[in-house]
């Protein structure tokens, strides 16, 4: 089952080849003939899985990057000062916005998913919010969001690193002028791999302080400030990007946009729902929405002695992982069968069963 990586495509292992045939044979040559535009060439095939146009997406290492990029393009003056942060964000994204608040003279303002719509108005500046929560699954109502954004004259930023590749997302459709995400889990790009959305409509009018030279219209002329921005996805690029990481993320969402993100989204909601049905038939308690309008693709589900069982799991070539709020959680992707589903529920009753779970009690969480 796909979690914090997804099932490397075998395409993936030639495109990596083919990175190191182009360095060994082109070297610094490699720079002229394709790597100098691969951030925005590798964007343009994300692109159409996001429901956005062609040269609106820019590959960038991480979400956090991409995230504090954003940010830095944004005044921060009163009355607009406010960022508004849902609870159960992902951390890291907490993270850089509480700590580049204090350098930018922006207020964070934390709120809970009930009260977020409420609480955009006239004050707020952003909106960095998931698509789909990384703990729970729960999926927002995207376009009432962009909605009272756009009312209350606020910006909205899209996560959507736990959407893109198993939920449709439309960014045109739905008016969303910023996003972020990556190609790690749902679109089996491997690491390093994340991209960022701005509405060509909106790039023009940002100007992001945290930077480098390959936003600059001019980088081999070497000049000093003042910045002169590029006017393509560029603009938001910083410095020598991380090349085998995109070979890498090209081959995986090919497949995605092959397969079918709709399909995808249909064996999703089937399989997911038999895992709730398991889950509920063991009396488990689920962390993660019933309504499948809200339902992201992954299953989050408190068991007795969680932590431990998802590591007998791992050691059983049962792929899940475990968090502390939400417990185990499974993320059943377009290669996962039905019987591995079933198999993976047979594994947790056996391990409670036989107390397997007991030779992990003293050891050191795994991070994922």
């Amino acid at each position: 089952m796909s979690h914090s990586l997804g099932a490397m495509p075998e395409a993936a292992r030639d495109a990596l080849e083919e990175f190191a045939d182009a360095w060994a044979t082109r070297g610094v040559r490699a720079w002229g003939d394709r790597w100098w535009m691969m951030s925005l060439e590798i964007g343009d095939v994300i692109a159409p899985i996001l429901g956005a146009p062609r040269g609106s997406v820019v590959m960038l290492p991480n979400v956090t990057t991409a995230e504090a990029v954003v940010m830095s393009s944004f005044e921060y003056a009163r009355p607009r000062n406010r960022i508004l942060i849902v609870e159960g964000e992902f951390p890291s994204v907490r993270y850089v916005y509480d700590r580049l608040a204090r350098r930018f003279g922006a207020e964070i303002v934390t709120v809970t998913h009930d009260a977020l719509l409420e609480s955009i108005d006239e004050r707020t500046q952003l909106v960095p919010i998931s698509h789909v929560f990384f703990e729970s699954s729960f999926m927002i109502d995207v376009q009432a969001v962009s909605r009272r954004c756009r009312d209350a004259g606020a910006t909205l930023v899209l996560d959507v690193f736990q959407s893109a590749g198993i939920v449709p997302v439309k960014l045109q459709e739905w008016d969303v002028p910023i996003a972020a995400g990556g190609v790690l889990k749902w679109l089996c790009g491997g690491p390093g791999g994340s991209f960022l959305y701005v509405d060509p409509k909106l790039r023009p009018k940002l100007e992001p302080s945290f930077t480098g030279w390959m936003a600059h219209a001019e980088p081999f002329h070497f000049e000093s400030p003042p910045m002169r921005f590029r006017d393509d996805a560029l603009r938001f690029a910083l410095g020598t990007p991380p090349i085998p990481a995109l070979y890498a993320a090209r081959e995986g969402p090919r497949i995605v946009a092959e397969a079918g993100v709709e399909s995808i989204r249909e064996k999703s909601l089937r399989q997911t729902r038999r895992m709730i049905e398991l889950a509920d038939a063991r009396g488990f308690e689920l962390h993660t929405p019933r309504d499948e309008n809200r339902r992201g693709g992954s299953v989050s589900m408190r068991i007795a002695h969680g932590r431990e069982v998802s590591l007998e799991l791992n050691a059983s070539d049962i792929v899940c992982d475990f968090r502390p709020a939400s417990g185990i959680r499974f993320s059943p992707h377009f290669y996962t069968t039905d019987e591995e589903i079933d198999d993976a529920f047979a594994a947790i009753d056996d391990i409670l069963r036989s107390g397997r779970w007991k030779r992990h009690e003293s050891k050191r969480p795994i991070v994922t």
